[in-house]
């Protein structure tokens, strides 16, 4: 008689089970490394500071003092809300794209041959840049303190519970962008023209509610004007200004934030998978 061999049920779960561990190991070290890169870096710990004060305290003051009068709000803290959000966004777009030149010549390069998935990697780079993004906030509270600004904190607290949503949102930006380009050259001239452009027509420093033409058409279809106006949804609910300093009702912006985030980390993920099996 022939005997029957198969693998056993019990066998078939372990090995899962040690896969599973072996990819959640993974995406914390990833993540980990992530956040202990931005806490020793004295670059970023330098961005932490400056970008603050050259935005809030030098550019904000100014359009402060010379067009707040023609305002139905105080400038300072709807700039400072739409800076929060920015920096969330900004931080995660970075710590996404960076995967892309890593990987010709530092760690990241190790990670593409050890027997993880590729989805273990992004991830893991997400969760940490995500989180390494929450340390550029201490600027820019900082900055309430130095400037005065009138601002109620606990509504400040409630724009950073929803930093995980807005890091996540400039993440799956960043992912979808190393799915259509994975040449660091690109990436490294591409991420800047990501990011300032959105600061500027998304209303992070100056209100875009009466922006009309190309410039209201781009200020409708770009992803961080929903994700700042998220933030400011959270921060002006209840207050007699909410109507002048808000575009969309809340759900509105939920909505259509995790609309991007979805569709971003769906077709960039497959993106940056296919090219890499292909390299």
């Amino acid at each position: 008689m022939t005997a029957i061999t198969g693998t056993r049920p019990g066998a078939v779960a372990g090995t899962r089970r040690s896969t599973m561990a072996r990819e959640a190991n993974a995406t914390f070290a990833i993540a980990w490394r992530e956040i202990l890169r931005a806490v020793k870096s004295p670059v970023s710990i330098a961005v932490t500071v400056i970008f603050p004060i050259l935005f809030i305290g030098i550019l904000g003051g100014s359009i402060d003092q010379n067009l707040s009068g023609a305002m139905s709000f105080a400038y300072l803290p709807y700039m400072l809300i739409g800076m929060v959000a920015n920096a969330m966004y900004q931080g995660t777009i970075g710590g996404a794209t960076s995967l892309v030149e890593e990987r010709e010549n530092d760690f990241t390069a190790e990670l593409f041959v050890a027997p993880i998935s590729r989805y273990a990697v992004l991830v893991g780079k997400l969760i940490g840049a995500g989180i390494a993004a929450m340390f550029s906030l201490v600027g820019i509270v900082a900055m309430i303190f130095v400037m005065q600004i009138p601002m109620d904190f606990a509504d400040l607290l409630r724009v950073i519970a929803i930093a995980p949503i807005l890091a996540l949102a400039g993440g799956a930006l960043g992912v979808f962008f190393i799915g259509l380009t994975q040449d660091p050259k690109v990436v490294a001239v591409g991420v800047p023209l990501l990011i300032f452009p959105q600061i500027f027509l998304s209303g992070a420093l100056i209100p875009v509610a009466a922006s009309t033409g190309i410039l209201g058409i781009l200020a409708k279809v770009i992803p961080m004007t929903y994700s700042i106006d998220l933030a400011r949804n959270i921060f002006y609910w209840g207050k007699p200004e909410y109507g002048a300093a808000v575009l969309n009702p809340p759900m509105v912006d939920l909505a259509v934030t995790v609309g991007f985030i979805l569709v971003f980390v769906i077709v960039g993920t497959y993106l940056f998978v296919r090219a890499d099996r292909n390299r």
